[in-house]
């Protein structure tokens, strides 16, 4: 979680400044990095506690992101409707859409990390607590050991093949709110790549 937590805080920085936001720079970087610690301090590699402070930090930090991920979206979006200046090389506009697409893929993974059966403290030290995610090493004893138990490769991967596919493919959502998550996620995905895709194609021409 750490190096994806670094990954969107270079990516933030990167950004080119033709998708300000309505806050100087500095702030989304700093707040990733509070992010960063924090993920650090609730999931060490041993958890042996429970942090209400943690928990509820992790996932407003966590809902920042998204709510990052969609106003890049909606930024983008009003960009390529007014033609402004990130739409006019093909090359930058396909940069800033890669940016903010593997911003959706990342954030929503964390996303996934947090909300899945109360987050990551809640799942090592109650396995059997109802989940939010049905992996196939979970419904399938036989591909899994009995121990097994999700990591944060395994919610990147599901927030990757559902920025992709548009739909689960290994793990599947059971939950509304693990639905919900994966709609929004999936429709930003699509309208990233539909419209950046499009204009990149018309400049070309």
């Amino acid at each position: 979680m750490a190096a994806a937590v670094l990954v969107i805080m270079v990516m933030t920085i990167a950004l080119p400044q033709d998708i300000s936001r309505p806050w100087p720079n500095w702030v989304l970087p700093v707040l990733e990095g509070l992010l960063l610690v924090m993920l650090i301090m609730a999931d060490p590699g041993r958890i042996s506690k429970r942090s209400t402070f943690l928990k509820w930090g992790t996932l407003s930090l966590v809902a920042l992101l998204v709510l990052d991920t969609l106003l890049s979206t909606v930024l983008l979006v009003d960009q390529l409707i007014n033609a402004g200046p990130v739409t006019q090389s093909a090359g930058r506009l396909l940069a800033v859409g890669a940016v903010v697409w593997l911003g959706n893929v990342i954030a929503f993974s964390l996303a996934y990390w947090s909300l899945d059966g109360g987050g990551s403290v809640n799942r090592a030290l109650n396995p059997d607590r109802s989940r939010d995610f049905a992996f196939p090493q979970e419904l399938s004893p036989e591909v899994g050991s009995d121990s097994w138990m999700p990591k944060y490769v395994d919610y990147l991967y599901l927030g990757y093949t559902n920025a992709t596919a548009f739909s689960p493919t290994d793990a599947m959502p059971l939950t509304p709110p693990a639905k919900s998550a994966m709609t929004v996620q999936s429709l930003i995905s699509l309208v990233v790549l539909g419209l950046v895709i499009a204009r990149a194609v018309n400049i070309f021409n």
